[in-house]
C-alpha cells in the first residue's frame, strides 16, 4: 500500500567547479542528466523527483552516481512525502503555500 510514510523524495544537491569551458561542459551534462531520470530543478544546483519506494530511490541514487562529474561536490537526501508536506517555503519573505504531493495522475 503506498502511503506518505512510504513515497519517497530525493534531492539532489552540488556544487561543481565551472571556472574551465570542459568543467561547464561536465556541469551541464550532469544537470541534463538529472533532467533525464526526472528530476525537476527546484533551484539552480538542487534537484527533486518523486520515488514511489525506497528501492526506486536506491536504483535512482545509482543512476545519479554514475553521472557524477569528476570534480565537486553532490549530495543526495532522501525523505518521506510525509516530511515533504512539511517543508517550509518563502519567496522573498513572503511564505509560500504548503507543499503538495504530486496526484496520482502525475504518478504513472
Amino acid at each position: 500500500m503506498l502511503t506518505g510514510y512510504r513515497l519517497m523524495w530525493m534531492t539532489v544537491m552540488f556544487d561543481l567547479p565551472v571556472v574551465e569551458a570542459e568543467e561547464r561542459r561536465a556541469a551541464t551534462r550532469f544537470r541534463n542528466s538529472l533532467l533525464d531520470l526526472g528530476f525537476q530543478m527546484c533551484q539552480y544546483s538542487v534537484y527533486m523527483r518523486f520515488c514511489t519506494s525506497g528501492t526506486q530511490v536506491e536504483t535512482y541514487c545509482n543512476m545519479v552516481e554514475q553521472a557524477l562529474p569528476i570534480g565537486g561536490k553532490v549530495n543526495i537526501l532522501q525523505f518521506t512525502d510525509k516530511q515533504y508536506e512539511r517543508i517550509i517555503c518563502f519567496q522573498g519573505r513572503l511564505k509560500s503555500a504548503s507543499k503538495k504531493s504530486p496526484d496520482q495522475f502525475d504518478l504513472f
